[in-house]
């Protein structure tokens, strides 16, 4: 078993590497982390495989692991108890950009480009180390965010805010699928807030206080209506 570990955490280095490697060489933009967005609720019996990867890259350098718990579950056995209506639409608007009439749980998209179910972790592996890994600079300053101006933008994006908690939870479940069995979430997602829009011109949002000082806290530009996350970025310092 140790065997298997060492092998397996070799290999997720491996694959995650070329996001190191690229801050060494490309100054030309900001080296985005990998926005990795699992959505999945806690009364869903298929989710804990996928949520259990999401954890295990949750501080990997170069990724940004988010996990959202949707709502269509709440009402067989078990109410998810991080659940909104706004991350349901979030995964809606993925679906409806790809003119899918249709979501599941456990869903994983890399960059807002690539979707995968999640439970396979080589797999999940292998798509964080083929994503794009540039994107606008975002620069960080006290209660405000700046994305900075790019000649690469083709057209009006969404400017998100997302905090999220870092700490791994511990979440009994009283009901549903899952009913009896305590689940371990990481880097679940507390707050999603729209702070406007960027067409490729520097531009200068102020940032709401949040919500509590144990949030962590990153930004996306992103296609609007569910489109790919053109960059991110983590607040490195408190406020």
């Amino acid at each position: 078993m140790f065997y298997f570990c060492v092998v397996a955490a070799t290999y997720a280095l491996l694959l995650l590497q070329p996001a190191v490697q690229a801050e060494d060489h490309s100054a030309a933009a900001q080296q985005s982390p990998v926005v990795v967005e699992l959505f999945q609720s806690q009364g869903c019996s298929s989710c804990p495989p996928a949520e259990a990867n999401l954890n295990a890259i949750a501080t990997a350098p170069g990724v940004l692991a988010l996990s959202f718990g949707v709502t269509y579950w709440d009402q067989l056995g078990w109410k998810d108890t991080f659940a909104t209506d706004a991350y349901t639409q979030r995964q809606w608007d993925y679906a409806h950009h790809r003119r899918r009439n249709t979501v599941w749980t456990p869903q994983v998209y890399i960059n807002g480009r690539t979707d995968l179910v999640g439970t396979d972790r080589s797999q999940l592996l292998e798509a964080i180390g083929n994503a794009q890994r540039s994107g606008p600079a975002i620069d960080w300053s006290g209660q405000s965010i700046t994305i900075e101006a790019s000649t690469k933008s083709s057209g009006a994006a969404d400017v998100w805010l997302v905090r999220y908690d870092p700490r791994t939870l511990q979440v009994p479940i009283g009901g549903g699928e899952n009913s009896g069995r305590t689940l371990a979430q990481r880097n679940v997602v507390r707050e999603l807030i729209h702070l406007g829009t960027w067409n490729g011109d520097s531009v200068t949002f102020s940032l709401p206080a949040s919500s509590s000082h144990e949030l962590k806290t990153a930004a996306l530009v992103q296609e609007q209506e569910g489109g790919p996350i053109l960059g991110a970025s983590v607040e490195s310092t408190p406020y």
